[in-house]
């Protein structure tokens, strides 16, 4: 019978001060931190500030229902990734 040892990471504050010049270990969750941090932050900004002058067949401001969806998506990412990236 074979045993084989499970290997844990090092704690994130060891591996950013590794030599390494891109941690590709956590290059999953940092894509989705990036990601779901544009998706929200993106979306809550085209709400606060909605344009100015739409062209002609545009929206002048963005579905409230479909923008509060797409907030609520980015940051369960972003928050997912972050507690990823901690752990």
């Amino acid at each position: 019978m074979f045993f084989t040892a499970r290997i844990e990471p090092a704690p994130l504050h060891e591996r950013l001060t590794d030599s390494t010049m891109f941690p590709v270990e956590d290059l999953l969750p940092l894509l989705t931190l990036a990601l779901g941090a544009a998706l929200a932050l993106g979306t809550g900004l085209a709400l606060v500030r909605p344009r100015e002058m739409a062209k002609e067949n545009e929206l002048a401001t963005p579905p409230l229902g479909r923008s509060l969806i797409q907030i609520a998506i980015g940051a369960f990412a972003s928050i997912w990734a972050i507690a990823t990236l901690l752990t």
